[in-house]
């Protein structure tokens, strides 16, 4: 006799749909979210097996306290100088960021992107890694290069695309490339840079090279394919590298529950790749130092790679093309309960003795002169709306085939014909 039908007297079956706590006019409440106790994470040997330290992909690792203390096993004990200048690059990096949104409104640029509250998850990396190491970033690592001395001027030419820009116009503005900063082109297609980056650890480490690798990518991206191939990848062979997750809440207006956080940590999913999983408040610029330095002794060591997740608030819209009052409440940004990275930076430097307000004052004036003056020197040489101040249209056809087609050649004589005909 054949089985009755099941699910007869069982209720219907419901899809769930994540939901983002608070939405347009909400009032924000943040009264149940777990910080933790900082300095309260222990930190493990860097040759730790990542089945013995799960707890920490769960956990959140914090030095600086509510006072502006750096407490506990993970505070890296930086010097004050070089605290003053990571507070530097952070406040260099926000002030560059305000300046070019501005431009992008006065219709300069047709594009651009901010970090502002992210700032530390950049800074603190940059200067955790070696100036070698290369970085395989995503579209608001602007810090790194910031933190590496690379030329703003540079920078602005080629968010502005004008005839200075190295790449020549090919690339959207803020999607910078600099070889000689150890800083990989930036990509559009988000997660791809994570197997470029397991793909470059890996060439290290079979040349025998020191150079690990480290690339990021926001939390939304980790559903993507490229993020697991590279977390396969990276845990089959050990590769040297450092795989970042920024989990800012938001992937452009779509809340990090789309990605998986309703149910678990993006730390967590290390476990299953058997990587190393630490989760960071990344409004730490010291907690973020801390663990980076972690991971690469780790990779340095060849005891594995690491991911990292750093919990921070994208502060202000996706892009120039976004309005995030469409999608979440106004009051989301003042109230994070993880306050401002640079503001914490400071208020820890103003508590060991080696700043003050007077001194931020002056600092706060002088990196908006630098960046004022390096939009002046980009400017000069072009923005977007110039039109005839940009490449040539026949640069199009170079750089991309080692000897140049028959056909392109022909193409780009063409082209050059006509410009000629029409007075360009």
């Amino acid at each position: 006799m054949a089985d009755a039908p099941r699910g007869r007297n069982l209720p219907p079956l419901k899809l769930h749909i994540p939901e983002p706590k608070f939405r347009p006019g909400d009032a924000v409440d943040y009264a149940d979210f777990d910080r933790g106790e900082a300095g309260a994470v222990p930190r493990p040997d860097i040759a730790a097996k990542p089945s013995g330290i799960r707890d920490l992909a769960y956990s959140l690792i914090r030095v600086l306290d509510d006072a502006g203390n750096a407490v506990g096993p993970w505070d890296p004990r930086i010097e004050p100088e070089r605290l003053v200048g990571m507070l530097r690059h952070m406040a260099l990096t926000r002030a560059f960021d305000d300046r070019l949104y501005r431009a992008q409104r006065q219709g300069k640029t047709s594009f651009y992107m901010k970090c502002t509250g992210e700032e530390a998850c950049s800074i603190g990396a940059a200067y955790a890694l070696d100036r070698d190491d290369m970085v395989f970033p995503s579209y608001r690592q602007q810090g790194i290069l910031i933190a590496r001395g690379w030329s703003l001027v540079d920078m602005m030419c080629q968010v502005y695309s004008n005839r200075a820009d190295r790449l020549k116009g090919r690339q959207m503005p803020i999607m910078y490339s600099s070889r000689e900063a150890a800083f990989f082109s930036i990509s559009g297609n988000l997660a791809t840079q994570l197997p470029q980056a397991v793909g470059f650890a890996m060439a290290s480490a079979a040349k025998g090279d020191s150079r690990i690798a480290s690339g990021w990518c926001g939390e939304g991206s980790t559903a993507e394919g490229d993020f697991h191939s590279a977390a396969t990848f990276a845990s089959v062979y050990r590769a040297p590298v450092i795989l970042n997750v920024i989990n800012n809440q938001w992937a452009i207006s779509s809340f990090s529950g789309f990605a998986g956080a309703e149910a678990t940590t993006f730390a967590a999913r290390a476990i299953g790749y058997g990587i190393a999983g630490l989760r960071v408040d990344g409004n730490d610029a010291l907690a973020v130092y801390a663990a980076t330095e972690w991971a690469a002794e780790r990779a340095r060591a060849n005891a594995g790679p690491s991911l990292i997740e750093f919990f921070t608030y994208r502060a202000e819209g996706h892009s120039t093309s976004d309005d995030p009052t469409k999608y979440r409440s106004a009051e989301e940004n003042a109230k994070w309960p993880l306050g401002d990275p640079i503001a914490r930076l400071k208020q820890h430097l103003i508590v060991i003795g080696a700043w003050d307000e007077a001194r931020q004052a002056a600092m706060d004036r002088e990196v908006a002169e630098e960046v004022r003056a390096a939009q002046r020197e980009a400017e000069s040489i072009g923005v977007l709306s110039d039109g005839l101040k940009q490449h040539p249209f026949s640069t199009m056809f170079e750089d991309v085939f080692e000897e140049m087609p028959w056909h392109l050649r022909e193409q780009s004589r063409q082209m050059q014909d006509e410009a000629k005909d029409v007075g360009l």
